[in-house]
Formats: C-alpha cells, structure tokens, sequence
C-alpha cells in the first residue's frame, strides 16, 4: 500500500504562485471589481485534509502479530511476525524475540536476527528449540519445538527502525495440559466416625480441573489443589462417609471437567469396608432318625476379609467318630446316639470372631416322616379300593334282588293266567315234578313242554313229548352250596324246609296265588319269560 505525500514547501510554493498570479490579474483587470474572498469553511477543510493525510503516513509502519495462541507440552508452536511498512523508506536495523514469563517479570532475548551480522539465540532455555522460519527481517517468524509447560508467557517482536525508532508487537502464549485422571477405593473399617472411603485425583492440568461425585452413599466430600512449578494445578478429592457393613460393595463415581478433554471423564468405584464376621449353621430339618446316612450341616460365614478359619465342635465333647468335617461342611455318615449333641461352628478374621450352634435331636426310624407318609399313603389307597369294592357290590346285590322281585312277580302272574289250584300242581310252560310217585325222587328231573291252550285257557302238552331222564342227582349236587344258600336264607324255618326237602318225604314249596310269593323268595327268571326255582328239581 503506497500513501501520497504532500510536501509543505511544494504547497508553500505553489501558494506563492497563486498569489502572484492573482495579483497581475488584479492589475490587469482593475477596472474590474475584486472576487469575493473564498469561504472559511473550505479553508478549514483542506487543513484537514493535510492533516490526516500526514497521520496515515506516520502510522502505516506496524508490527503484525497473533494475540495469543494455545498449545500442549511436546508440541510445536510458529510465533509470526510481520513488519508493514506503509511509506517503504523505514530501514529495519534490528529484529529481536523477547521472552516475558510473566507480566511484570524479567525480559529475556531469545532470538535475534541482523541483516549483517545473522541471526543469533542467547538465551540457553529456548536454545536447540528455536529458530526463524523466514532468513528475512521483514518477516522474522519463528518456531519454538518440544515445548514446557514453563515456555508459557508474552513474546514480543521488537524492530529497531530509522528513522521511526523501535517497533514491537506481543503474543501470549498459553500453554494448556491435559489432567491426569485417577481414582481409587480407600479400605476402612465399620464405625461410627466419619472416615475416607475413596479418593479422586486430576493431576498437573491446565487450566485446573473440577471434581464432582455421584453417590448412594449419603456422605461428602473435600476439595483441594495444590500448583505446581510449571504452572499446572492439581486438585485432590476425598469422599467420607461413617461405613457401616451395608456399604462394602456399594458403588460411588468420581466425575472429573477440565476444558482440554473431548469429553466428561468419569470413574466407578466399589467402596471396601471391613467388618467382623457373622455365622450361621443351616441344613438341620429336625428329620434325624437313626440310620439316616445324608444328615449335613453348613456353616455359612460373613465378614471383610472373609473369613479362612472355621472350626467345629461339639457341646458334648469331641466330635462322633460317625461325623465327617470338610472346611464349613460337617456331614454324618450315619446317624447315631452319638449325634444327639450340639454342634458349634466359630468363624474369624483379622476383626473378630464369630459362633453359632445347633442342637441335633436324633430320632427312631419308625417315627420318620417320610416312611409314615408311605404308609398313609398306602392305607389310604387300600381304603379307596375297599370302598370302590363295596360300592360296586352294593350296586350288583341291589339289581339281583330288582330282578327277583321282578321275576317273582312275573311267576305269579303266569300261574295265575295258566289256571294253577294254587297245591303245586300247575307251574306255566315248565312243570317241576318228581317222578314215580310220592316220596320217590330217584329218576331225576325231567321236562314236560307244554304248547297250545284248551277252552278253558290251559296250555295242552305236544304230541311228542320230549322227555330227559339224567343220572340220579344227589341232593348235595342239587342244593346250592353254603354261601349261596346264605344269602337267600331267611332263618331257621327255611333251613327246616330244605331238609325235608332233602330227604324226599316232601315237595318244595309252591305259590299260593298271584299275589303270593314263594316263601324262599329263590325264584329265577328265563329268557323265555318264565320263572323258576334255584332249588327245586325240574321233571
């Protein structure tokens, strides 16, 4: 960019010219009258004029430079430097880097660089890690490498200029550091009083971190940070709480915010709080009868640390020779008297130590549950198929003695309808008689099939009678036999009858009438509607 300059005496002179023109014009022309004066305000604005133009032209030479820049440690930062010069007659004698750590602090070179003499680095911090970007004064960029938390500060690129004199422009360099995150659970022991229970940590950041903690847990926490020597922060936090045995194992985050990380870094911790031990003995079921072989009792233990050491014992003494010990198992092989005791487990760890008892109470084997349920069962099962037994002989004795009833019913009415004296003479389709004669009962039973009625309504005999004379029965072959005589008899005065019966000296007995029944009520019905006699013999 160039500026125009006026010069003062170029317009002195040209002022002078105007004057002598204007006045040769007047004397030339002095019959004319004079020009009116130019106006105040033009004049004020061309002094203006010149005057800002000679301001633009005075401050046109700067020093460009960045504001502030950011970087990490290990990294590499380029610091630019520019001198603008707007009239291009300034000489550049001189550029130099001036390191400030601080505002207010010492001033230290440490770069240099002359158009005669080169470039130099004088200060040993920044030596072997600096160095100019551009062989140039008019722009002496440059690179500092393998930076230090401690590099951060004001760097200021100064010129030495003629004839406008020394020139600079200033960049703060800040230099940022990630934090170092850590957390980590702190072991107490149960107790009343507030204790440490974890700790967070987000060391050697840039700007400093923030921690904050999620918990269940009902406690709190304290904060603190400490700086270092290079310019980062440290800050600790610790969470309390008054731990109890409830909270081993309960879960607190550590939440740490720091403006270098890409995202909230957080952390789970399981708190660790140690307690003497509990015990107690399971596996008794009060079922210990005598020649059980699976009795077996544990000892289950709790505590931080765990417990390692357990031990069992018995009230009574020594433990039975039947008793087997495996770590917290104690098993019988078998049960015995000897096992009617009490058995004591006892637990420990670094905090205490801790017992419980059970007291075995042996049992006969006869009283054991299991066998009697067996046998309930059984007894029950047996009563079920008795039941279903006599229900079903219910049901048969009951439709027998319908169909008696029935059939006695039906005998009668025949007799009736075929013309019977009510003596025993006349018995329907089928006659019961005894052949040759009274009291004789030798030819056995024979039958008369009788077809077709008379006038008088009685069934004729066939042409051809058709008759069966069998082997002489005995009377035990045609009585029935005890059980079933028992269970159609009616007495004594039955049992009378069927021995005369027996002997031959007299007929069974017969139906008196339609309405009355054979007095042995051992009538049976036929599939061709007739009815007889269980007992009598058939001819």
């Amino acid at each position: 960019m160039r500026l125009l300059w006026i010069s003062p005496r170029r317009s002195l002179a040209a002022t002078s010219a105007s004057t002598a023109a204007m006045d040769g014009a007047r004397s030339s022309s002095a019959c004319r009258p004079p020009p009116p004066p130019p106006p105040l305000l033009l004049l004020l604005a061309a002094a203006a004029a010149r005057l800002l133009l000679a301001g633009r032209g005075v401050g046109a030479q700067k020093v460009s430079v960045d504001e502030e820049l950011e970087a990490y440690p290990d990294e590499s930062v380029d610091l630019r430097c520019q001198f603008i010069d707007g009239g291009g007659k300034t000489k550049l004698n001189q550029v130099s880097w001036i390191w400030e750590p601080a505002e207010g602090q010492q001033r230290d070179n440490i770069a240099v660089y002359h158009p005669v003499y080169g470039q130099s680095f004088p200060n040993l911090s920044f030596k072997d890690r600096v160095a100019f970007l551009h062989n140039n004064p008019e722009n002496p960029s440059i690179r500092i490498s393998r930076l230090r938390m401690s590099d951060a500060g004001r760097f200021t690129c100064e010129y030495a200029t003629y004839p406008l004199g020394n020139k600079q422009g200033t960049t703060a360099l800040v230099m940022l550091a990630k934090p170092k995150n850590s957390a980590n659970a702190v072991t107490a022991r149960a107790g009343t009083e507030a204790a440490v229970v974890a700790r967070c940590q987000a060391a050697d950041a840039k700007p400093a971190a923030t921690i904050k903690w999620l918990a269940s847990a009902g406690g709190d926490h304290t904060t603190s940070s400490a700086d270092g020597p290079d310019g980062t922060v440290t800050v600790r936090s610790e969470y309390r709480l008054a731990p109890t045995p409830a909270d081993d194992g309960r879960e607190v985050t550590c939440v740490v915010d720091q403006r270098t990380q890409d995202k909230t870094w957080m952390q789970i911790l399981r708190l660790s709080v140690e307690y003497p031990p509990s015990v107690s003995i399971e596996g008794y079921d009060h079922n210990w009868y005598v020649g059980r072989s699976d009795a077996a009792l544990v000892c289950t233990a709790d505590g931080n640390p765990r417990p390692t050491a357990v031990t069992w014992t018995a009230a009574s003494g020594p433990l039975p020779d039947s008793v087997l010990v495996d770590g917290n198992k104690l098993t019988v092989r078998k049960v015995d008297d000897a096992v009617n005791t009490t058995f004591i487990c006892e637990v420990k760890n670094k905090h205490g130590a801790a017992k419980d008892r059970v007291t075995a109470l042996v049992i006969e084997a006869s009283e054991d549950p299991s066998s009697t349920g067996v046998v309930a069962s059984a007894v029950i099962g047996s009563l079920l198929a008795l039941l279903s037994v006599a229900a079903l002989a219910g049901v048969l004795v009951t439709r027998g003695r319908r169909r008696h009833r029935r059939g006695a019913d039906s005998a009668a009415a025949a007799a009736a309808a075929g013309g019977g004296n009510g003596d025993g003479a006349d018995y329907g389709n089928k006659a019961r008689l005894l052949l040759g004669g009274e009291g004789k009962n030798n030819s056995g039973p024979a039958y008369t099939y009788r077809e077709g009625c008379d006038n008088t309504g009685t069934l004729t005999e066939k042409a051809g009678d058709f008759r069966r004379r069998p082997a002489e029965p005995r009377a035990r072959d045609v009585l029935l036999d005890e059980a079933e005589t028992r269970k159609f008899d009616d007495g004594p005065e039955e049992d009378e009858r069927y021995e005369r019966f027996e002997g031959g000296n007299a007929l069974p007995p017969a139906y008196r009438g339609r309405d009355e029944i054979y007095l042995g009520d051992d009538m049976e019905s036929q599939r061709d509607g007739s009815v007889i006699s269980r007992t009598a013999i058939y001819v």
